[in-house]
């Protein structure tokens, strides 16, 4: 074979019928049958003919840029997956170029967002035609970063602004009207959806989310979750479809469970070294007393594990009080977690607002009188604070572990150093928009237009 069919471990591809003028493709002798991503597809009949309707986002990392395809179906086939799954999926046949060689090879459609390229050459468009050098990447042209954009440069220019859904249940609440004004601002659409008025298709080749009368959310680039906790359950099972369908999602709906559930976030902060007051959790009563004596005693304080704006917190002075409240708890079947009061925090916390692994705004919360929690909803009062580096490494690291976007940390000081409070996944604006006068609406909605490389009209 000649020098010239020797193909590295990956390469660049393009579809002139498709419209796609490069793509980088992984070359994967391992898989049978070559795949391309692809989102939003839909089985059409045209003229008797099946034909398949679909989108591809050529560029990595960005679903702002999107290429419009159609090609007749030639078969369907369940397709393992590399997580081991079977998917269905539609398969189509297309004429490839790859170096000065253009060949007619097949394609499965399927969902590569996750996955580190856009296309996937498998063996069967290589046999009789490449080797392949596993140690050696486009030995068939590269492309630089200003030519490559030079193909799609129109494609960025096609829209004034992106198309964002603020998922929530309340509009007039003040962090979902800031978010709209700060979407509108800066030139975007911005819809707001109720999460009890949405509803979805499960289909493997057509998923769909709807909206109140039927109308089918498709165009969607991302949406601003603002989950409430009664929606909790409902909430992440919309974003897990929003993202099949390839809409960004501010916020994942893992990153969203898990942050909701107390106990199995501060296992994931106490597995990652990050310091959280002493905290423990049992199922029988007959372990009540050593589960206070575990926690330093009395004082302390009691949490259900899923609960949100100091709801849902109580604090017991002595231990024959904490053994109480623990016990109605657990008679209730209600799940707690009992956690050490820390006396000399003296009623104040501090809220770190994240945004795209930054802290963008950071609050001190001080309770009333008489109130131990610092909430703002609970009463509490709230000014600027600067942080320390080892606050602001803190609340960085604990959104990172949970996979979250946008983050309100929040942290105690003690004798000890700043201990983790808990994260929550839904902060609220009002309270540290006002304290420290930061446009915190505005960052979140740049870190959106960051995340999806939207460039811009001029």
């Amino acid at each position: 074979m000649e020098e010239q069919n020797i193909i590295g471990s990956e390469e660049w591809c393009a579809f002139d019928e498709l419209q796609i003028p490069a793509i980088k493709a992984r070359i994967d002798s391992g898989a049978k049958t070559s795949s391309i991503q692809a989102s939003n597809i839909k089985r059409v009949i045209r003229q008797g003919v099946a034909w398949v309707d679909f989108e591809v986002n050529p560029v990595q990392d960005n679903r702002s840029v999107t290429v419009f395809c159609s090609a007749k179906i030639v078969d369907t086939r369940n397709i393992k997956s590399s997580s081991g799954t079977i998917q269905k999926r539609f398969v189509i046949r297309m004429p490839m170029t790859i170096g000065n060689h253009t060949i007619p090879i097949e394609l499965t459609l399927a969902n590569r967002d996750a996955m580190e390229y856009r296309m996937l050459l498998g063996r069967e468009a290589m046999e009789g035609r490449f080797l392949v050098n596993p140690s050696k990447s486009f030995l068939l042209g590269d492309y630089d970063e200003a030519t490559f954009f030079s193909f799609y440069k129109h494609l960025y220019q096609e829209k004034s602004g992106l198309s964002i859904a603020l998922l929530a249940t309340n509009p007039k609440l003040y962090s979902n009207k800031r978010l709209i004004e700060a979407a509108e601002a800066r030139g975007h659409e911005i819809q707001f959806l109720n999460i009890q008025h949405c509803y979805m298709r499960l289909d493997a080749q057509t998923p769909e989310v709807r909206y109140r009368g039927g109308k089918i959310l498709q165009d969607v680039d991302a949406v601003i979750p603002r989950i409430r906790p009664s929606m909790t359950f409902y909430g992440c099972a919309l974003l897990r479809q929003f993202d099949s369908i390839g809409t960004y999602c501010l916020n994942s709906s893992s990153a969203i469970a898990q942050s909701r559930d107390k106990l199995f976030s501060s296992q994931l902060f106490s597995k990652n070294g990050i310091q959280i007051p002493i905290t423990g959790f049992a199922k029988s009563p007959l372990e009540t007393k050593d589960l206070i004596d575990m926690v330093g005693g009395s004082p302390l304080i009691i949490k259900l594990l899923e609960s949100t704006q100091g709801k849902g917190v109580v604090s017991a002075e002595t231990n024959k009080a904490a053994e109480s409240v623990i016990n109605a708890f657990k008679s209730l079947q209600a799940n707690i977690l009992v956690q050490e009061f820390i006396k000399e925090a003296e009623g104040k916390d501090i809220r770190c607002f994240v945004v795209d692994g930054k802290v963008v705004a950071s609050i001190m919360r001080v309770a009333p009188k008489g109130e131990f929690r610092s909430n703002i909803h609970q009463g509490g009062t709230a000014h600027t604070v600067k942080i320390t580096a080892e606050e602001r490494r803190l609340a960085i690291k604990a959104s990172k572990i949970l996979n979250l976007d946008v983050a309100g940390v929040d942290i105690i000081r003690s004798n000890k150093g700043p201990l983790l409070l808990e994260v929550n996944s839904s902060p609220g604006l009002e309270g540290i928009e006002n304290a420290t006068g930061k446009d915190i609406a505005n960052a979140i909605i740049m870190a959106i237009e960051k995340k999806l490389k939207f460039v811009a009209k001029d």
